[in-house]
């Protein structure tokens, strides 16, 4: 047994991170993530800041519950365009994270296959985990250090540790319960400049399986990994 509590998977693999501005699965960008509130919520115009101008409104922040019967004001705001029925103007916090990219933009859809279409039912999309810092400060939550050893030594299948490596990088944890779909425009996020090596790749994919699909081989290298290294309880 390994006695030592700052090892980490990491240091098993040569070439973690490998330098490469390409966007393709594996690759480190930075995007816009939304904060997961456990009950999401929605805004909605409840009046103009001045009668005469159509461009800036009121709005009522409340939470948007399942099965609640909701009111949709028709108040026209420029800047809000109009929604369809059973559509809702939802509201969240978002703040720029690095993320790592899953699955690039799928493959092009032949334009005559979508005229009089909206463009948001065949634009590509990236899939991606997010990352989150582990430092704590007066501004900053971060993570309390036991659970941060508990997850480098793979005790949740939820979160992975590692140490990002562009110039504002730090120890963080992966999050494989935040997986989400972002815009696969160019200004909707920024290449970090690095990937994960091939090997390091591997170790994600069965995270991800054993996340996903609840296990992972016998002889999968996290499996190995866990068997290397005393867990704190």
């Amino acid at each position: 047994m390994v006695s030592d509590l700052e090892v980490k998977i990491q240091d098993l693999v040569d070439n973690w991170w490998i330098e490469s501005n390409d966007i393709k699965r594996g690759s480190l960008i930075e995007a816009f993530v939304p904060h997961v509130d456990q009950i999401p919520y929605q805004f909605e115009p409840i009046g103009r800041t001045d009668p005469k101008e159509h461009d800036k409104a009121e709005v009522l922040v409340k939470p948007l519950k399942i099965g609640e019967a909701l009111q949709k004001v028709p108040l026209p705001v420029a800047g809000m365009p109009r929604i369809l029925k059973h559509e809702y103007w939802s509201a969240y916090r978002a703040k720029t994270r690095p993320c790592l990219v899953l699955s690039g933009p799928g493959d092009e859809v032949d334009k005559a296959l979508t005229r009089k279409m909206p463009n948001n039912s065949t634009a590509p999309t990236l899939i991606v985990i997010p990352y989150y810092g582990i430092s704590q400060g007066q501004k900053r939550a971060g993570y309390n250090p036991l659970f941060v050893e508990r997850v480098r030594h793979i005790t949740y299948k939820q979160f992975f540790y590692d140490e990002l490596p562009h110039t504002r990088g730090e120890p963080s944890i992966l999050r494989f319960d935040h997986i989400l779909s972002i815009g696969a425009h160019t200004k909707s996020y920024k290449p970090l400049g690095y990937r994960l090596g091939d090997e390091a790749l591997e170790i994600v994919n069965e995270y991800l399986q054993w996340n996903i699909l609840g296990g992972v081989e016998h002889d999968a290298f996290i499996l190995e990994f866990k068997e290397l290294v005393s867990v704190p309880q």
